[in-house]
């Protein structure tokens, strides 16, 4: 592995505590030498659509069944609200950081950068870490999708498992331009099928199903908006609203998977805030509104939920599953089934995606062995794809139904190390936005900056660090079900991301004691030129070659 010691940092910033470069790395330029960059192949209408698909995946479409049995519609509305806001603030924050210096090594490089060594190395360890366990748990999602039409009785799920095992490492293989296109494919068609799904809903609520039942907010009324979690009044309707933010949270994760682009976007300054910007619409549309509406057709006490969360991973587990078949349609459940199945391999195609390029990028900047940073022809780091694909053979424990169980108590930690992930995020841009106003970098002089700045990332901050705080606050409560017992399986698998992260961190700043940047010596314009230069030149070239002629073709490059 490289050795990373403090050292002076380039051009006069002599106090930067930046990692010392080996001879293959240009920290500088976020870029590495022949045979270890990536190919920019990703372009706007790409980015654009898999910010908007990117997230919308099991968190949302089976996920959110579990938060309204367990706190009611209005709980989840005013959660997917309030988190919606924060991811919002956090993508925001980690925009403005990638549209100043564009980096192949992603938000791990401007927590090294900007904030402390420690602090990259925590991070990417941890995001990588977080990825090995979502992508083989998508995968073992997706052969019990299967299952919907073909019984386990039948058919070994290792076999399905091991389809899309392949399937997805090939995918990733063929390189980026294959991938941005293939992700296009899919996110449009998560799209396509959201957009359908609430205007179903809408269209059920109002009487328009094969029942002619007109809900309205029948359903708010009785049972109620609120179904009091663990205790009865008031603290047990704040309760259940808290407990379905970690609903919210693991429903919105994923969605910093655009700044992951950052290093292989095709003149990113225009393409990341635009994409950053759709993030708001999204969070609007596709979660707020459809927990909103799916909570109009269905009951938190209905039997139908309640069963379904059992069987999470089948299509009866969605909540859009049980307000359609409740309305009389027939068909539909098995489409749908499809529909989820198809969410699912995009999101482990994009997970697997992320892992390669998180330890690609832990090796860019010397914080894991050099050879991981290795591409080949298609730019495609193919040691670090290699590596994160054996952890995909995790799935393999679900075969029986013993293992299930206990790589669900593995699963469960992933949403905290979400948190630490945004958490990092939101540290390393406060840093930033210090050492700005530190060497009179005015908010003009940038490409995008974050929508309520600094006082923006100060609070989604605190928010972040309470909700990671108090995520499995029922594990301490007497009047939980487990009545009498400390709930010892919730606090280790709810809380042993903290320990892990904390552990990387104090372990990397002993070792090679590291120091925090300080922002008057933070190193803000290395490698900065070579991208406005990179700019400049696509610009050029993009109106010399691309110039739109008349109004439509004015409108039209607006979008796309």
């Amino acid at each position: 592995m490289d050795s990373i010691t403090p050292g002076k940092g380039p051009k006069g910033h002599e106090e930067q505590n930046l990692p010392v470069p080996s001879e293959k790395v240009d920290l500088d330029a976020g870029q590495t030498i022949e045979r270890t960059t990536l190919h920019k192949g990703l372009h706007a209408r790409q980015i654009t659509m898999i910010a908007i698909g990117g997230a919308i995946g099991t968190g949302l479409i089976i996920g959110t069944g579990q938060g309204l049995a367990t706190a009611g519609p209005a709980s989840i509305v005013l959660s997917y609200a309030i988190v919606g806001f924060v991811v919002y603030l956090v993508m925001g924050a980690l925009g403005e950081m990638a549209t100043w210096i564009p980096m192949a090594s992603g938000f791990t490089g401007y927590a090294t950068r900007f904030c402390d060594p420690s602090l990259g190395f925590a991070l990417g360890w941890s995001y990588w870490l977080k990825y090995i366990v979502v992508t083989p748990n998508q995968l073992t999602a997706a052969a019990l999708v299967i299952q919907y039409w073909v019984p386990r009785e039948q058919v070994n799920p290792g076999a399905f498992i091991a389809i899309f095992m392949v399937t997805i490492i090939v995918c990733n293989y063929l390189g980026i331009e294959f991938f941005g296109a293939l992700e296009f494919v899919l996110s449009s068609i998560k799209v396509v099928v959201m957009i359908g799904i609430i205007i179903l809903c809408l269209v059920l609520a109002l009487g328009g199903g094969p029942d002619h039942d007109r809900k309205g907010f029948r359903y708010w009324k009785s049972p109620g908006a609120f179904k009091p979690y663990m205790t009865e009044g008031g603290l047990g309707k704040f309760l259940a609203v808290w407990a379905s933010m970690v609903t919210a949270t693991f429903a919105y994760l994923g969605t910093e998977l655009v700044g992951i682009t950052v290093g292989e976007a095709v003149n990113p300054r225009k393409t990341i805030p635009r994409a950053i910007r759709l993030t708001f619409w999204r969070i609007l549309f596709f979660y707020v509104l459809s927990v909103f509406l799916v909570g109009l057709n269905v009951p938190y006490n209905s039997p139908d939920l309640l069963f379904a969360n059992k069987k999470k991973a089948s299509a009866s587990a969605s909540p859009f599953v049980v307000a359609i078949s409740s309305a009389g349609i027939r068909i539909l459940p098995s489409i749908f089934n499809g529909c989820i199945l198809v969410f699912i391999l995009s999101a482990a195609n994009s997970d697997l995606y992320i892992c390669s390029r998180t330890i690609y990028s832990l090796a860019v900047e010397g914080q894991a062995p050099h050879f991981l940073a290795r591409t080949n022809a298609r730019g495609v780091p193919f040691f670090a794809l290699g590596v994160s694909s054996i952890f995909t053979l995790l799935a393999f424990m679900n075969i029986s139904s013993e293992s299930e169980t206990i790589f669900s108590y593995l699963a469960s930690f992933v949403t905290m190390f979400g948190l630490l992930v945004w958490i990092s995020i939101l540290t390393s841009h406060i840093f930033f936005a210090r050492a700005r106003r530190a060497q009179g970098v005015l908010d003009s002089a940038l490409a995008y900056t974050a929508p309520l700045g600094i006082l923006g990332s100060y609070f989604a901050l605190a928010f972040c660090i309470i909700v990671a705080l108090t995520k499995n606050f029922s594990a301490f409560i007497p009047s939980h079900e487990s009545y009498g017992n400390f709930d010892y399986k919730s606090f280790i698998t709810g809380y042993l991301a903290i320990p892990i992260y904390l552990s990387l961190y104090f372990g990397h700043k002993i070792i090679w004691k590291t120091r925090v940047v300080h922002p008057k010596s933070s190193d803000l314009y290395s490698g900065k030129d070579r991208i406005d230069q990179e700019e400049a030149e696509y610009v050029a070239a993009h109106i010399s070659v691309n110039r739109p002629k008349g109004l439509f073709g004015r409108v039209v490059a607006m979008f796309f």
